[in-house]
């Protein structure tokens, strides 16, 4: 697969119309606000996508360094060190290992993880290298253990040891592989072996951006889309896209759906709200089924704690999708807590909901008292 064969970025895309907002594998209604890439986006965002590092907005510190690596690898005249990126999802691993290809001017291989079972499918692709590629490998914590250490042999030595015959017949036979550079991309850094870990010669983490970052991401991607865009709209979709680019430009497509359909065609501040209503997204970030977790937890169960069974029963959604879907940015914007004893809201979950928390003994939240 090459660079042009595959559409999916976390810096841009084109919109679906104002229904759409995606469905998930399973046929079922995907969240606005989740920075997974929804199938419907992938193949228009390649539109709106940064070509070149100097076009890539935010991750300073990870842009420097990468800047610094390529550059070296260029004046050596040779293939750079094999490159880790980790980070939450929708923060531009993927746009970043493109950008690596293009500043290369290097073609670009794409995998992932689950898409090789057997150290066979990765020989298959390792063996079809030409000297200098990019092989970027997507979700590389989930590759098959057999496939794992085949690559540990090629990313350190440049070679495959092909296993021709069974049993006490069977002989191995190296293959010399062409200089190439493996840039792999995980969601969950610490399920990665130490082994493959350590030969990657350059490891970057991506943090979620800054409002001011996003309001970038926001104006570019307007331009691009040829929308007259207000910096009050600007700010107001910032604000609201859980520091994730990929959920910035969500929701400015909507926003733009908004203002073409039901507005003036200019994305102002009040078409930024209206349209940000209309989709259930609050000032926080918060969307429907976020609430719904919040207002469980403080309007039945009093606050908790409560098992995460139990919240997901409350709200009719599954476990897995409130774990994953939900608590993150809850957690990390100080409206829950991850107790021994279960979930629990913090002060900010009830004063978002207007709520007022059950008074203790000493006048707090009787919750807080226990932990």
């Amino acid at each position: 697969m090459s660079l042009h064969d595959e559409e999916f970025d976390e810096q841009g895309f084109d919109g679906q119309g104002v229904d759409g907002q995606g469905v998930d594998g399973d046929g079922r209604p995907e969240s606005l606000t989740s920075p997974e890439s929804l199938p419907p986006e992938r193949t228009a965002e390649a539109a709106l996508r940064p070509k070149r590092l100097s076009e890539f907005v935010g991750q300073q510190v990870v842009r420097d360094q990468l800047s610094l690596v390529l550059d070296a690898a260029a004046a050596r005249g040779r293939a750079p060190e094999h490159m880790l990126l980790s980070g939450p999802p929708g923060l531009g691993k993927t746009t970043l290992a493109m950008i690596i290809a293009a500043e290369l001017s290097a073609p670009l291989r794409i995998t992932s993880g689950p898409a090789i079972q057997h150290a066979g499918d990765l020989a298959a692709i390792l063996s079809s290298l030409d000297e200098g590629e990019v092989l970027f490998i997507d979700e590389i914590h989930r590759l098959a253990r057999p496939a794992e250490e085949m690559l540990y042999i090629a990313m350190e030595d440049f070679r495959v040891d092909v296993v021709v015959g069974k049993g006490v017949g069977a002989t191995s036979i190296p293959l010399d592989l062409p200089p190439f550079t493996v840039v792999g991309a995980t969601t969950r850094a610490g399920l990665l072996p130490a082994p493959l870990r350590d030969r990657f010669g350059f490891i970057g983490h991506l943090d979620f951006y800054a409002p001011h970052e996003l309001e970038e991401v926001v104006r570019r991607s307007a331009v691009r889309l040829e929308v007259d865009l207000e910096e009050r709209a600007a700010v107001e979709i910032a604000s609201r896209s859980r520091g994730t680019p990929r959920i910035a430009n969500r929701l400015l497509r909507r926003v733009r759906d908004w203002a073409q359909v039901r507005g003036s065609g200019t994305l102002d501040l009040p078409a930024a709200q209206e349209a940000l209503r209309v989709y259930e997204v609050d000032q926080r970030g918060l969307d429907r089924l976020d609430r719904a977790v919040l207002a469980a937890l403080c309007g039945r169960f009093a606050g908790g704690p409560v098992g995460l069974s139990t919240l997901a029963v409350a709200v009719g959604e599954e476990t897995e999708t409130v774990e994953t879907m939900v608590e993150p940015y809850l957690v990390r914007e100080g409206f829950l807590l991850r107790t021994p004893r279960g979930r629990a809201a913090a002060p900010a979950a009830w004063e978002h909901l207007g709520l007022e928390p059950p008074a203790g003994p000493e006048g707090a939240a009787p919750m807080l008292g226990r932990f």
